[in-house]
């Protein structure tokens, strides 16, 4: 696969030709920033760019804008390689549409592995691809498992997002079927706090989702650019997302993957749940059979009833993830971190979270209680339904104790002295029982016994 280097230092540019050559990439490179956008228009252009910031005539920031915009280009990774450092350039290098960000001078090892899991995404994502009825208007993002664009919808005049499945798996009925599966589920909820459903189908040999589109940015954004929300604003949005939740419980549906990536806020402040991708209806015990002993989630913010796999998992999953979001979102903080996967995953299983005020000396304890308790490792322990929650949730935002969470806090350790006494009433009883049964018992009382019989004997022969 070809790989364009950008930049117009001579001895980084050479340096990163000579690596990339030797990894097996056939390497083209530009010495300012309109030669390398101009290779990229070109016929069979690289679809891998790494690109320096800083450029003559044009920086490698407009040439990220550029390529994303552009719906007549094929989908290009782009890589920003770069002196920058700072949290906000690495912000204006991924709001560009920069795929990934690096900072010079930067380990080979690393730019490798980067470059391979580009080349993975780059062969996973679909050409642009014309669905009749819709302008595509360009790329909003793109993953492994599929792309969505901006889009017009002609009939109405409106603006709406397309979600396309990677040609890769369009012959994969697995993969197909879920990608089905996820536009059925949206269908069946009509609620303004979701992303609204409108359309499902096929053209040619491309799959495609229509949906709502949403004019704004995600919690997750907000959280790399912003940092932690305030309290205040956690709640008017963690609310919202509690009553998108409640619908589709009602509606019989788990989401499976609440996180700050599938919440979005719009321009007026309405946060919406999108993604529907791993619901799934709390009936379906054929897909639960089908799914058991796999982790279905994203390992940050999954429960772990999860991860374990079980097959009777029901809507306090999504009880677990949205604390886990709503942790994340007013600390800053994912509850669990670690070098892999694995090591995440063992935590949300045994490791208790450190308390988000411990974190942010901030937050009110009545916040604090609502996500320990959504986190409680034992479903029992969870809220019982969403409804409970935003009343906790409305509470808080009043200034008020959340007093669902106290029932809960109080019928739990109601229970643990329960069976703090029922264990102790055993350890009495087995106590007494095994001191009867005890060897040294019974010869305790043969030697008792032994000794008044002859204190016996005793008085009758000195008589």
């Amino acid at each position: 696969m070809k790989v364009l280097i950008a930049d117009d230092d001579t001895l980084w540019r050479k340096l990163l030709g000579q690596n990339v050559h030797r990894w097996g990439y056939e390497v083209v490179t530009a010495e300012n920033g309109l030669q390398a956008w101009n290779i990229l228009q070109e016929h069979g252009a690289p679809r891998v760019a790494i690109l320096d910031w800083q450029m003559p005539e044009l920086d490698g920031v407009e040439i990220c804008r550029r390529v994303r915009c552009s719906l007549n280009l094929p989908f290009i990774y782009t890589i920003i390689l770069t002196s920058r450092d700072t949290r906000d350039d690495m912000v204006a290098g991924f709001q560009s549409g920069a795929d990934d960000y690096l900072v010079k001078p930067v380990d080979m090892e690393i730019l490798r592995s980067r470059l391979s899991a580009a080349v993975r995404i780059v062969k996973a994502v679909p050409p642009p691809r014309q669905i009749p009825g819709y302008q595509l208007l360009g790329r909003l993002g793109a993953g492994a498992m599929a792309t969505v664009y901006k889009a017009r919808q002609l009939s109405l005049d409106r603006i709406v997002a397309v979600k396309i499945l990677p040609k890769k798996f369009s012959s994969m009925p697995e993969f197909v079927e879920r990608f089905y599966a996820e536009g059925r589920a949206a269908a069946k909820l009509n609620h303004p706090n979701i992303v609204a459903a409108l359309d499902v189908g096929r053209h040619a040999d491309a799959h495609y989702f229509i949906m709502e589109y949403v004019e704004g940015h995600t919690v997750h954004e907000h959280l790399v650019k912003e940092g932690p929300y305030s309290e205040a604003d956690a709640l008017g949005i963690a609310t919202q997302v509690a009553k998108a939740l409640n619908h589709a419980h009602q509606a019989g549906l788990i989401h499976r993957d609440v996180k700050p990536k599938n919440i979005l806020i719009a321009g007026d402040g309405v946060a919406k749940l999108a993604d529907m991708g791993l619901a799934r209806a709390v009936s379906d015990r054929e897909a639960a059979e089908a799914e058991a002993g796999k982790a279905f989630g994203t390992p940050y913010y999954i429960s772990p009833e999860q991860i374990r796999g079980k097959v009777n998992i029901d809507l306090r999953a999504d009880i677990y993830n949205f604390g886990a979001t709503l942790y994340h979102m007013v600390t800053g903080r994912v509850p669990f971190e670690g070098p892999d996967v694995s090591t995440i995953l063992l935590k949300h299983l045994d490791e208790p979270i450190v308390p988000p005020d411990h974190i942010n000396p901030k937050l009110t304890i009545g916040i604090c209680e609502v996500i320990e308790l959504c986190m409680a490792k034992d479903p029992a322990k969870r809220y019982a339904t969403t409804t409970d929650l935003i009343e906790d949730l409305q509470a808080i935002a009043d200034g008020q104790p959340p007093m669902q969470a106290h029932k809960l806090i109080d019928l739990s350790t109601l229970t643990a002295l329960n069976q703090k006494s029922d264990l102790n009433e055993s350890v009495e009883t087995q106590s007494e029982g095994s001191l009867i049964t005890t060897p040294l018992f019974w010869i305790a009382v043969v030697g008792w016994f032994l000794v008044v019989l002859l204190l016996i004997l005793v008085i009758i022969l000195a008589n």
